[in-house]
């Protein structure tokens, strides 16, 4: 049985949103309040989130369709690829190019054509082609790999889609949409909750925090037949395997309900990521609308 306590959130800062200024007003639902010029997310809903959102990837997986992960921002590719290869499912970790839902007859050509050049170098065909023949091969099969490595036996459109940061990913979010794929996704501050079918509340920034949140959703297909499924423990006290002195306790107790509650970490001035990710938008449109 999956177990996921509030101590596990809360040293994942997955409590941790935003700069107020950089919010997305259609957030303020999960929002619990401002400390600091930060806003911190409320994560009694953060939990009932990944209840609701365990649960669709066990009835997707029990039916025996996939789950496509995806998150390309640097901090999340590691945990992406980690966990969807650990539960046997398919992930884009490196850049979504438009029509990998939406043209997916076409995307299935690439990945013959990456399994085809694999089979070529370890049949032996590689023996017979010259030396330029073979590093053209594997400079295509490189590129491949790199775009489609994570897809490349995914036969068919998944089940379901579980997504890190929907800022970043909106293409794949609006592919997802269009194809009627349900899509699990974290939603952060300055994030649009709006359309996603189980938005999950929640830093999408910290290693720490996507990083937890991806191995729920892998321990999820895992545990697809587990009658037992998810087990939340919310309180510190709960935590019998927690051992901490009575000053610590309290201090952990205080950030539970945020009384007096002050962070000691905050994002990072990132305008230089903003301008970079609306860069990225406007790439990936131009490969959308091609």
């Amino acid at each position: 049985m999956a177990v996921v306590t509030m101590k596990s959130l809360l040293e994942s800062g997955v409590h941790f949103g935003h700069q107020v200024k950089r919010w997305d007003p259609r957030m303020k639902k999960y929002i619990f309040a401002e400390r600091n010029g930060i806003h911190i997310i409320d994560l009694q809903k953060t939990i009932t989130a990944i209840k609701d959102s365990y649960d669709q990837i066990r009835k997707v997986a029990a039916s025996g369709k996939s789950v496509l992960f995806v998150g390309t921002k640097k901090q999340a590719q590691q945990a992406i690829q980690k966990e969807a290869e650990r539960c046997g499912m398919f992930y884009v970790n490196n850049r979504w190019l438009g029509g990998t839902l939406t043209n997916f007859s076409t995307i299935k050509k690439s990945l013959l054509r990456l399994k085809k050049i694999e089979k070529m170098e370890i049949d032996g065909t590689f023996d017979n082609l010259t030396k330029k023949e073979v590093a053209g091969l594997l400079k295509e099969k490189e590129k491949l790999t790199k775009n489609y490595g994570g897809m490349k036996d995914m036969k068919e459109l998944p089940g379901a889609i579980f997504i890190i940061d929907t800022h970043k990913e909106q293409i794949a979010v609006a592919e997802a949409h269009r194809m009627g794929i349900p899509i699990i996704a974290i939603v952060d501050t300055n994030c649009n909750p709006e359309g996603i079918d189980y938005p999950i509340p929640g830093n999408d920034d910290a290693i720490r925090a996507i990083s937890l949140f991806t191995s729920i959703i892998a321990n999820a297909v895992i545990e697809a037949d587990n009658e037992q499924g998810l087990k939340i423990i919310e309180t510190l006290g709960d935590e019998e395997d927690i051992t901490t002195d009575a000053s610590t306790k309290k201090e952990d107790e205080e950030i539970v309900d945020y009384s007096n509650y002050t962070p000691t970490e905050t994002k990072e001035e990132d305008a230089e990521a903003d301008k970079k990710d609306e860069q990225d938008l406007i790439d990936e449109d131009k490969v959308y609308n091609k």
